[in-house]
């Protein structure tokens, strides 16, 4: 059950509320006495408890009193006709499972991966794999000569020239 309960209890109680949520029904019971306690707005209350079947979710302002002792409460708690209750265990397994999954996908891509760490890929390379060949530099464009220390006499007619 997802349920989201907020409660604002008048400051001088010396109980708190009971808030029970399953399905759509929602049980409050009052820190006063059971015996001829009275809620506001009145509803039905099955052994001192005040039953709400079929909420819709909306906010409510309740009251429960024993003669002149009054305590409030602000309710706002959402449900929903078809969700499953799970207890803290069953939330545990499904945790636990999951990260058992996890740290198991993990290790098998870790393994699967340790193998391929040396070899070449082979999209892109069509050619067959022999005896590696060293390769000339490339040849230098003729239209490009570079600097080259002490000659700097090449270049001297280059300045700029002012118009």
């Amino acid at each position: 059950v997802f349920a989201l309960v907020s409660l604002l209890i008048g400051p001088s109680s010396q109980g708190k509320f009971v808030v029970e949520i399953s399905g759509t029904t929602v049980t409050i019971t009052c820190p006063l006495d059971d015996v001829g306690v009275q809620w506001e707005p009145p509803g039905r209350i099955e052994e001192g408890k005040l039953v709400l079947k079929d909420h819709d979710s909306t906010p409510a302002n309740l009251s429960c009193f024993v003669g002149n002792d009054r305590r409030d409460l602000y309710l706002n708690a959402r449900v929903c006709a078809n969700c499953e209750e799970l207890d803290a265990l069953t939330v545990a397994g499904i945790i636990a499972a999951d990260l058992l999954i996890t740290l198991g996908v993990l290790i098998l891509v870790y393994y699967c991966s340790k193998g391929r760490k040396g070899r070449a890929s082979a999209a892109g390379d069509s050619r067959p794999r022999g005896q590696k060949t060293q390769c000339p530099p490339p040849v230098p464009n003729p239209d490009y000569e570079p600097i080259r220390k002490g000659q700097r006499e090449v270049y001297a007619g280059l300045e700029s020239r002012g118009f």
